[in-house]
């Protein structure tokens, strides 16, 4: 498995200079550490090529918000990390803050974060098309944060991976992602990989992919939501990747307690649920469970229930509240993946340990 070293500094700019035209929508800049403000502060647009001396140029246009990398003269092995992450951001980064972003929250705090977001990207080079989300332990920093790094992949070329090592599968917000995780030395990152790729995305439901985070260990929900980024990070080539437009949001909401249950789902409309061993290493494993709506009409919330007979035992489960007592284990929904359609399915899963057999368990599940 490739090891994309230092990749999460790509967000790190240094002696930021800020470009705002007097009159003109539309701007050129060739410096590597430019900011431009768009749209009337709401946005702010940044160069940030963090790992390159070469002449980076962008055509930015202020008002509505879209620019275009037109030069570039960097070549970089896509093993390693990328020469830049031109992007657009809202809410504080690294101290430079854009107006009225609602940014800072806290993430047990947020109720709602949503984006859409319009690429053009190229047929050649390396890079990929990817949200970079940053979360800090207090809630504001003026330089490198001290919680997770949160990255959205919406495409990729060029053979590159995003940081550490992939975990899991996940299907959330209408899509299926691969899952990355690993460990900076002074912060985690976790990556969530669209399957199929796209070059846009429509009021992506950013909310459901950071509360998955909180689940698998690699989001603290006391920590803060500072600023939401999109761009390209480029190793090779990226003449012609632009930014068409971009728009974030996010607000405060009930506080969801961690996603505890409030109680037996019951079973007026039927489920059904299947076990799989993704990986087993004989004294461990990692396993998924697949819960499909049999019934006629949407749940609301479901329950899966099972007994070890290997003396089993589970823990850091994602997209589900788990529980065991003795062989009995017990998974319930989170509030973001209660509602099934009919024939349709959501996920969860788990990691384990055992020694001896690690037999398949008899799942029954329930859902109203």
């Amino acid at each position: 498995m490739r090891v994309r070293a230092l990749i999460a500094l790509a967000a790190v700019v240094t002696g930021l200079s800020v470009a705002t035209p007097a009159h003109a929508a539309q701007v050129t800049t060739c410096n590597g550490d430019d900011t431009v403000t768009l749209q009337g502060g709401e946005y702010i647009y940044q160069q940030n090529e963090w790992n390159s001396s070469a002449t980076q140029c962008a055509d930015v246009d202020t008002s509505s918000g879209a620019w275009t990398i037109t030069q570039t003269g960097y070549s970089l092995p896509a093993n390693g990390a990328p020469a830049t992450y031109p992007s657009t951001f809202k809410g504080c980064h690294w101290g430079t803050c854009t107006a009225n972003s609602g940014l800072p929250i806290q993430v047990a705090k947020l109720g709602s974060a949503r984006s859409s977001w319009s690429t053009t990207q190229v047929a050649s080079g390396a890079y990929d098309a990817a949200y970079d989300l940053w979360f800090n332990s207090t809630p504001s920093t003026g330089g490198q944060p001290d919680g997770t790094e949160l990255m959205i992949w919406i495409n990729s070329r060029g053979g590159v991976q995003p940081f550490g090592s992939r975990t899991g599968t996940v299907d959330l917000a209408g899509h299926s992602w691969d899952v990355w995780t690993g460990d900076q030395t002074s912060w985690k990152i976790i990556s969530y990989v669209l399957r199929g790729g796209a070059t846009s995305v429509s009021n992506l439901d950013v909310k459901a992919l950071i509360d998955d985070s909180v689940t698998r260990g690699s989001l603290n929900r006391d920590h803060y939501l500072l600023d939401a980024e999109a761009g390209f990070e480029i190793w090779q080539g990226g003449q012609g990747l632009a930014t068409n437009s971009f728009s974030f949001a996010a607000a405060e909401g009930t506080d969801d307690g961690g996603g505890d249950d409030d109680g037996d789902p019951g079973s007026s409309s039927g489920c059904q649920a299947s076990y799989q061993v993704a990986n087993d290493w004989g004294s461990g494993f990692t396993a998924s469970v697949t819960v499909t709506n049999t019934g006629t009409s949407a749940t609301h919330g479901w329950k899966v229930t099972w007994s070890y007979g290997g003396g089993q035992t589970v823990s850091n489960a994602w997209n589900t509240a788990l529980t065991q007592s003795g062989s009995a284990v017990t998974a319930v929904n989170m509030p973001y993946n209660g509602t099934i359609a009919p024939n349709s399915s959501t996920s969860f899963g788990f990691q384990g340990a055992y020694s001896g057999s690690n037999p398949a368990p008899t799942l029954t599940c329930t859902a109203s």
